[in-house]
């Protein structure tokens, strides 16, 4: 029995959910939960964890993932906190299909469901004001950013060829419930338009971190929570500091990895 039909959790036999040639089992270092990848295609990374130690669900509250892709912030959020229901929109069809083998094998399919569409046509998917909290890791990048990568599931984990920024913060506050919460990780030189169009969209930022791939660097990660409706008022949060060294985490990225044992067995 290979280890992609075991349940990491109990030992027993996960018969319905194959993991296909080219794809990975990666540990997510939360109850035990693990999650299916291709390196082909794009696979998560830091961003995806510190958005979702950033964000909340509270008890009883339903969260919606916009771009999902492998599902890792659904699964990551419904091991840490006591949300409801969590859910995650993919337009890719193959990365909503590994999503969706992933939260089977973690016998997650009671509170998490993955869901392959659009985002921009999110408010057709899902009734308005249907959702507490919605995040979204979505392409950093626009057509005048670099280079776009001959991949298209690449091209568009990194570039805004689906959807804009624009589209993102536009069907997130149709889906929110008046007060819910917008969780989003972007780049910093994108601040002032990122601020802008929550604006124009009636989510008021309310807490903004900056995080810092070394203390002597500039900033390469922004987190921003931000309100449906809320009232005028933000609170920027001390810097995260990702690396020590070269190599070497800090002791909050190692607290948010789960790494502490590690370190203490060191």
């Amino acid at each position: 029995m290979s280890e992609g039909q075991r349940n990491p959790r109990d030992g027993e036999t996960n018969m319905e959910v194959k993991i296909l040639p080219g794809e990975r089992l990666d540990d997510l270092q939360r109850n035990g939960y693990k999650i299916i990848q291709n390196e082909r295609l794009f696979c998560f990374g830091m961003d995806a964890v510190l958005l979702s130690a950033f964000a909340d669900a509270k008890e009883g509250e339903r969260l919606l993932d916009l771009g999902t892709g492998t599902g890792v912030i659904p699964i990551l959020m419904e091991a840490r906190t006591a949300g409801r229901e969590f859910v995650g929109l993919e337009i890719s069809t193959l990365s909503a299909d590994m999503a969706s083998r992933s939260v089977l094998y973690n016998r997650l399919e009671g509170k998490v469901r993955i869901i392959q569409g659009d985002i921009k046509e999110a408010d057709r998917i899902f009734p308005p004001a249907s959702f507490d909290v919605v995040i979204s890791n979505p392409p950093y990048m626009t057509a005048k950013h670099g280079l776009v990568n001959p991949d298209p599931d690449k091209a568009a984990a990194r570039h805004e060829i689906f959807c804009t920024l624009e589209d993102v913060v536009s069907q997130a506050a149709r889906a929110l419930r008046p007060g819910g919460r917008f969780y989003l990780v972007h780049r910093p030189f994108r601040m002032a338009e990122i601020i802008r169009v929550l604006s124009r969209y009636k989510l008021e930022p309310k807490r903004i971190r900056m995080v810092y791939p070394f203390v002597d660097k500039e900033p390469n990660m922004i987190l921003i929570e931000a309100v449906r409706g809320g009232k005028p008022r933000v609170t920027v949060e001390p810097p995260l500091i990702v690396y020590e060294k070269p190599g070497i985490y800090t002791e909050e990225v190692r607290v948010l990895y789960d790494m502490q044992q590690e370190k203490d067995r060191k």
